[in-house]
């Protein structure tokens, strides 16, 4: 009908992870939804699901969303590794300095919240956790890096990433979190030049 007003689901489920990004899961109560995306309760529940559904959908937007911006940092990896790694790091920096959007990272605050979480959302989590390491380790691997070596510093860049969000939500300034991204680069351009855990003569 001419005049009314239209559904946006896009703009819904993005209000909606905003929400959930802001405030984490446990403290995101139905009615703040409802607030966040201007749906009424009923029509979040035939729209976008019960909580735990729209929690889902959000996290799988959120890693999907920022899943392909680390996929495009990464795509260099086969040549430069080292710039790869950097520019996926800047992927976090960059999203940590908007000020449009809440501080840290969905994931990582979920993955905090985890023991308070159902199940299902539990294992999303995780798994969203893992794909992040495995595209780091598949980077490092076209960088060629030892499988060895790949996975240690896949697990470690991983954590690193999702210290900066932690770290950001702190307090920590954009000097301290880029400070934190060059030493993690350092020790890769070492590990690339020398296998871990060699020995010096």
């Amino acid at each position: 009908m001419a005049g009314k007003k239209q559904f946006d689901m896009d703009m819904a489920l993005d209000a909606a992870m905003i929400q959930f990004w802001r405030a984490g899961y446990a403290d995101t109560s139905v009615d703040d939804l409802s607030r966040a995306t201007g749906l009424n309760r009923s029509s979040i529940y035939s729209s976008l699901g019960d909580k735990n559904t729209l929690f889902l959908r959000c996290l799988d937007r959120y890693t999907a969303r920022y899943g392909d911006r680390y996929d495009a940092a990464l795509s260099c990896a086969a040549s430069e590794p080292l710039a790869a790694v950097r520019a996926f790091f800047d992927v976090t920096l960059q999203r940590i300095a908007d000020p449009e959007l809440p501080d840290g990272c969905l994931v990582a605050q979920s993955a905090m919240a985890i023991p308070v979480l159902s199940p299902a959302v539990a294992t999303h989590t995780r798994q969203a956790l893992g794909f992040q390491r495995l595209r780091l380790r598949a980077a490092l691997k076209a960088g060629r890096m030892t499988d060895q070596d790949a996975d240690a510093f896949a697990v470690h860049a991983a954590a690193v990433n999702q210290s900066l969000a932690v770290m950001s939500r702190a307090g920590s300034s954009p000097a301290q979190l880029r400070a934190v991204v060059d030493v993690t680069v350092g020790a890769l351009s070492q590990a690339l030049r020398e296998p871990v855990g060699s020995e010096s003569p």
